[in-house]
């Protein structure tokens, strides 16, 4: 009797086993990219489901009675009634160095008919962060090529530097022109052989835009060479709202993989306001209870998963190191709304772009009162320290003072020279989109603005005086540009080089 027992033991085991490994449902409901599901009692939360056809489902909800999934592929061909099955595993998108010069949507497939992406490797779309331990502090520079945010609100390898603002005020060009920067370090140390250069390699991904837009993007990344160092993931607004909440987790993966392979990576999320609208719209046609702007109450969860991710890894751990440019719009300036705050929090800092500032030209529009990196100068060479100590303090007050000057008031002679030295760095720091400024340059050019070899010229003449100190320095004074760049700090000998060279500038310029 008791081997009989035993015997009938087996056998349900044996059928719970097979039915796992087989766990088959029934779609109960089906529209707008989201089904319902019923028997698939050991479906798991963000696992893949197999409708066959070539369409793939992600369970999100898990009800007593049903699971509610958002599909992936041609919605179409799913029917009421059909057969789905689990399939035990987390979605997962290609990655490596075969995807850098490609366009490819949510799932890794290529969209710019350069035949199929060659990638072995595969990373799972949701991942747990690096934890507490695994990481290191910041302290190595991501140079955009943007003057005042190289001075003024540094970003480091392993940083997540929010982009705010309103429509049209140049969020995605900073993103852009970093991109290109990097392309432009990477070739030089290539065609220098400089091991020393850890290459920065290049994730953009584009959420609910134009497809018009994203085709420009991709255009001037390979009009400035810098598609062989980039990896654009796109999912356009004519995409479904399943693929723009998949676009930022799966490019992120994509990075994630140089990351963990002891290189480093930049990954720019343009934007995830839009995100955050995709995930509302999956979510309330998934019945998911509502909350502030009808956002799911895990649209903060949503955000602060995927940046947690961006992380620089310490040297037991590879050393490698993912850094996070997230980009949101605002409206009319409001940076106190739900998406706006949520981000803020998340992040190491935020680069606020004003609409006033844009419109009167001051092009990057950066608000510097409301800017910050709370990395710091520990993310700045020390030459970039030694200049740019100043500048940000100086330009605030400007701002300051600027707004009492225009009531006519007499000034004194202190108040009156801090508002001349400020209309000055801000003209300085005016640079037209995609022509990233090489580090080098930039010191030179703060340190004749910080020891007043600029006072003297006409601020309607400083954009002149600047781009002709540029072209002389890099045509006559090449040598001392390089020594800068190698040696990253003014010392004594450097800093009277320095002065020698820009005082002759000084005085051929009429």
């Amino acid at each position: 009797m008791s081997n009989l027992l035993r015997e009938i033991e087996e056998q349900i085991a044996g059928a719970k086993t097979s039915v796992a490994r087989h766990n088959v449902g029934v779609v109960r409901q089906i529209g707008d990219g989201v089904a319902k599901i019923e028997g698939l009692t050991d479906a798991m939360l963000n696992e893949m489901l197999d409708f066959g056809s070539g369409v793939i489902g992600l369970a999100l909800n898990l009800e007593e009675t049903e699971v509610g999934a958002i599909l992936i592929g041609d919605c179409t061909l799913v029917r009421e009634g059909q057969e789905v099955r689990t399939t035990g595993k987390l979605l997962q998108v290609p990655v490596g160095k075969e995807l850098l010069g490609r366009v490819v949507n949510v799932l890794g497939q290529p969209l710019d008919g350069k035949g199929p992406v060659a990638a072995t490797a595969s990373y799972p779309v949701e991942k747990i962060a690096p934890g507490i331990i695994r990481r290191r502090s910041v302290n190595q520079p991501v140079q955009t090529g943007i003057m005042a945010i190289d001075a003024m609100i540094p970003i480091g390898r392993g940083q997540r530097e929010l982009i705010i603002g309103d429509r049209s005020t140049g969020k995605s060009t900073i993103g852009i022109d970093t991109i290109i920067n990097q392309a432009r370090l990477n070739r030089e140390a290539e065609a220098a052989g400089d091991r020393s250069y850890r290459p920065l390699y290049c994730v953009y991904v584009a959420i609910g835009q134009k497809q018009s837009n994203i085709a420009r993007t991709i255009h001037v990344l390979e009009q400035n060479d810098a598609m062989a160092y980039t990896v654009v993931v796109a999912a356009s607004a004519s995409d479904s709202a399943t693929n723009q909440y998949l676009a930022p987790f799966a490019g992120c993966a994509m990075g994630e993989w140089f990351m963990d392979n002891g290189m480093d990576a930049l990954i720019i999320y343009d934007d995830l306001s839009k995100h955050a609208v995709a995930y509302r719209q999956v979510s309330l046609v998934l019945k998911r209870p509502s909350g502030r702007e009808a956002y799911p109450g895990d649209v903060f969860y949503l955000h602060s998963r995927l940046l947690e991710r961006a992380a620089r890894l310490d040297e037991k751990y590879g050393n490698g190191s993912l850094t996070a440019l997230p980009i949101i719009e605002t409206q009319m300036g409001d940076v106190s709304a739900y998406i706006p705050t949520n981000v803020i929090s998340i992040t190491d800092g935020q680069i606020f772009l004003e609409t006033d500032l844009f419109y009167q030209g001051v092009r990057p529009a950066i608000s510097v009162g409301i800017s910050v990196s709370r990395v710091g100068s520990a993310a700045q060479v020390k030459a970039m320290k030694q200049v740019a100590g100043r500048i940000k303090l100086d330009l605030a007050q400007f701002r300051e003072l600027a707004a009492f000057a225009q009531f006519g008031s007499d000034l004194d002679e202190k108040t009156r020279a801090q508002i001349e030295r400020g209309k000055r760095i801000v003209e300085v720091f005016k640079q037209p989109q995609y022509r990233p400024i090489p580090v080098e340059v930039q010191v030179a050019v703060l340190w004749a603005v910080q020891n007043a070899f600029f006072d003297d010229v006409a601020v309607e003449r400083i954009k002149e005086c600047q781009d002709r100190l540029t072209d002389y320095l890099q045509t006559r004074q090449a040598d001392l540009l390089g020594r800068i760049r190698r040696e990253k700090a003014l010392g004594d000998d450097l800093t009277a080089s320095l002065k020698a060279a820009v005082t002759e500038f000084k005085s051929a310029f009429k």
